[in-house]
């Protein structure tokens, strides 16, 4: 499994105009292949930062998004922005769940 984090810092007069445009492309991402989950987060601390995470099957999945026209547009966002977009890939191998804290919290 493949983890994303992109982080976008607004400036501020831009704020709601990139707010739209994350929002008008989380309507149609769940219909990009290989694309498990997704989700786009206001820092409730500066108002101007959001965090869009994307879960992945595989790495081949990803690179296709990233070659896509769609992915084009988060990369036209940097007139909206403060500082270059932050991107962020991790490679998942072992998830643990529930029950791992359950076993730690029972010791």
């Amino acid at each position: 499994m493949i983890l994303t984090r992109i982080i976008f810092t607004a400036l501020p007069e831009k704020r709601k105009e990139l707010m739209q445009t994350l929002l008008s492309m989380l309507e149609t991402k769940g219909k990009e292949k290989g694309c498990m989950s997704y989700g786009i987060f206001n820092d409730i601390h500066k108002n101007t930062v959001f965090n869009l995470i994307e879960e992945w099957k595989t790495r081949e999945d990803l690179n296709r998004y990233i070659s896509s026209e769609k992915f084009s547009i988060l990369l036209g966002t940097k007139s909206l922005l403060a500082k270059p977009l932050e991107i962020k890939i991790h490679s998942v191998f072992h998830t643990e769940g529930n029950d791992a804290v359950y076993i730690l919290r029972s010791q």
